[in-house]
């Protein structure tokens, strides 16, 4: 039985291929009116909202989404405004309490699963892989990339960090926001990575064959 602490009201903005992730910066451009309506309403209260992402196609919905909270507003012309928010934590809409003048869902809250299991070996593999990405992109395009200093160690923020910053791949990225098994995620997160560090190296071995 879930308890009535780990469920609430939170209105919703929903956002076409963009999944937040906990500990993630999002900005965000605010002009719709309805959406102006919802900053300005939670500015007032806790300023906080849940980001859901929409298929562009279907126009669905996701059912797991992630609460963003408002760090900074900037206030432009026409009402419109810039938004940074931070990712906090995750939730699943249970149901719609209304959907006018912008939707607002009755969700619970969603944490990983403890299961005891030791992580830290399966993060360290994560890392190296990262290494092996960030370095064969910077060979490949002659860039200095690095990742960041502030990378997280922790398994669980290690993993929606990673989650957090694969492009171009939304339902995969919703796909890992709705695992609550850190292992299942930081594992699936390993098979991308050593994807896309076959395809760089495959790609750096015939810039170099050509030069």
């Amino acid at each position: 039985m879930v308890s009535s602490l780990a469920i609430r009201e939170l209105p919703l903005f929903p956002l076409p291929e963009v999944v937040l992730f906990p500990g993630r910066p999002l900005p965000l451009h605010v002009f719709e009116f309805r959406y102006r309506m919802l900053m300005n309403t939670i500015l007032e209260e806790d300023r906080r909202f849940g980001v859901v992402m929409v298929d562009p196609a279907t126009g669905e919905i996701a059912n797991v989404g992630c609460c963003a909270e408002v760090l900074k507003v900037q206030r432009l012309p026409d009402d419109r405004m810039k938004v940074l928010t931070l990712g906090q934590q995750r939730f699943r809409i249970l149901e719609y309490v209304r959907e006018k003048p912008y939707r607002v869902g009755l969700v619970e809250w969603i944490d990983d699963q403890y299961t005891g299991q030791d992580l830290h070996p399966l993060a360290r593999e994560v890392d190296r892989l990262l290494q092996d990405v960030v370095r064969l992109s910077a060979k490949l395009t002659d860039q200095t990339l690095e990742l960041p200093d502030d990378l997280p160690a922790l398994p669980v923020e290690l993993s929606y960090w990673v989650a957090g910053n694969l492009y171009g791949v939304a339902s995969e990225q919703q796909s890992l926001l709705e695992l609550q098994d850190t292992a299942r995620r930081l594992q699936r997160e390993a098979e991308i990575l050593i994807s896309t560090r076959n395809h760089l190296a495959a790609r750096t071995a015939l810039k170099d064959a050509l030069n």
